[in-house]
């Protein structure tokens, strides 16, 4: 088997993934700021390294996968102006900060749960690592690229980018940004307004602060990634990820403060997912323009036509790939329900198949090309186009004009458990339902079974009342030789 591609931010290109302490794969990808419900731009990374941790766990890799909850430092107007996102939130709902971030951490594990995301190995709070973040600020500034203004302590950009560079992820011109920057207003307590703080000092109605060797404060949001991933994964690990908004000044800020700290960067590979978009423009919470992953489930939006099950979002999110961008539309997600719909009628015909001598049908190299798909950047659309192929076999086989041999039939089932399940992530609807569903279904053949006794008794009335009560209820019944097949429309 081919080895595993991916495409790293910082060199811009394609790489083989090699991680620095084989078995052993640290993976660091930067979580939400919980002060509000999950939308559909969340979904998106979650979704995107759920795939490349469970991909990772079946290569037989050990991975430690860490995703932070961002509970403190991330201000209201940028990173380093503004009132706290949680603090401001607490204030008008007259809460505990903390009772913000819990109530939406419980409702984001929820949401991830529906969408079958895997929970990380750690869930580090930014709020739990403040002594951490503190020793970072000491190691910077004692290394010289950081100064004190005020209480507060900030990032020296241009004495570092003499020393190093900064702008290698985002590629952007640093001379240029110092440059237009200093003929803004240069009254404020920072040397130049592109430095970032690492330390704020809080002002009197600020409620989240700590005691520092500078003040009574807050660390800055860059300084929690830099000092948790070192925490968890050490100085050098595999891979860093989130989405792409968060190239800069973000991630530019982290591979900064590493380098500053430490001497020399901490992550091997960075990846970053492209956007959710709506009427082609980014969708997110500072613009307004989202759609949380409950309303999703609910349909209770006016953008929406209908509910789409959580199972829906994911195949609609796994259909492109992760680096392309996605614009969100009902019909796009129409699209995704009853594509995801094929695929899990075929694999539930595989059941019922009945082997023959030979195949007629061409199945040998699906899961080859399916790996392939995958080492290839986790080209997830194309494993999905490949099992849409065999669907298509398959269905042909259900219908008599083909036949499938035992051990290819074995193939297919194991091919499609382990691609749309167990990587992919797809849930099996019967299986997820559990009993329920099985009850669900059994009651329905029921009804199918009292129909077929009716078309033997000549009992039109009967037969037609159940077949017309069920349409009318979304079922989709079909007649065969054997009996009747439903599936649910």
């Amino acid at each position: 088997m081919d080895p595993l591609i991916i495409y790293n931010t910082l060199t811009r290109r394609k790489e083989p993934f090699k991680p620095l302490h084989a078995p052993h794969v640290g993976m660091y990808v930067c979580g939400p700021t919980v002060y509000g419900d999950a939308h559909l731009g969340h979904a998106r990374p979650a979704i995107t390294f759920d795939l490349l941790f469970r991909y990772l766990k079946h290569l037989g890799y050990k991975v430690r996968y860490v995703r932070n909850i961002t509970d403190v430092g991330h201000l209201e107007h940028d990173a380093d102006e503004g009132e706290d996102k949680i603090a401001k939130k607490a204030r008008l709902e007259q809460l505990e900060p903390m009772e913000v971030v819990q109530y939406y951490t419980l409702r984001y594990h929820h949401a991830m749960e529906a969408l079958n995301v895997l929970p990380p190995s750690i869930e580090p709070h930014a709020s739990g690592h403040i002594i951490e973040q503190i020793e970072l600020v000491k190691q910077i500034l004692a290394n010289g690229y950081a100064y004190e203004s005020q209480g507060s302590v900030y990032f020296d950009v241009e004495k570092y980018n003499k020393d190093h560079r900064y702008g290698i992820l985002s590629g952007r011109n640093i001379e240029d940004m110092l440059k237009t920057t200093r003929e803004l207003d240069g009254t404020e307590e920072k040397r130049n307004p592109i430095d970032f703080a690492l330390w704020k000092c809080a002002q009197p109605e600020h409620i989240m602060r700590w005691p520092s060797p500078w003040s009574n404060g807050f660390p800055g949001w860059h300084c929690e990634c830099t000092a948790m991933g070192r925490k968890y994964l050490g100085n050098h690990f595999d891979i860093h990820g989130g989405g792409m908004d968060l190239i800069f000044p973000h991630h530019e800020c982290e591979i900064a403060q590493a380098i500053a700290s430490q001497g020399d960067e901490m992550v091997h590979y960075w990846m970053h997912n492209n956007m959710i978009t709506i009427n082609g423009q980014k969708m997110g919470k500072s613009l307004g323009n989202f759609i949380t992953l409950d309303q999703f489930f609910t349909g209770d939006h006016a953008s929406l036509t209908q509910a789409y099950a959580p199972m829906t979002i994911r195949f609609f999110i796994l259909q492109a790939h992760y680096r392309s961008t996605v614009d969100f539309s009902n019909e796009a997600l129409q699209a995704a329900e009853k594509g995801l719909a094929r695929l899990m009628e075929a694999y539930s015909h595989l059941k019922k198949i009945q082997p023959a001598a030979t195949s007629s049908v061409e199945v040998k190299g699906l899961r080859e090309k399916c790996y392939e798909a995958m080492n290839d950047d986790l080209n997830s659309p194309i494993v999905i186009s490949h099992l849409f192929d065999a669907a298509r076999s398959i269905n042909a086989v259900k219908d008599g004009k083909a036949t499938l041999s035992a051990a290819d039939l074995q193939e297919l089932k194991d091919t499609f458990q382990l691609f749309l399940f167990e990587i992919l992530g797809m849930k099996d609807e019967a299986a997820a339902g559990g009993n329920s569903y099985e009850a669900f279904g059994k009651a329905v053949d029921l009804l199918l079974a009292i129909r077929q006794q009716a078309k033997a008794n000549k009992d039109w009335a009967t037969s037609d009342k159940i077949r017309n009560e069920l349409t009318a209820l979304g079922f989709k019944i079909k007649d065969t030789k054997e009996g009747a097949e439903w599936t649910l429309g």
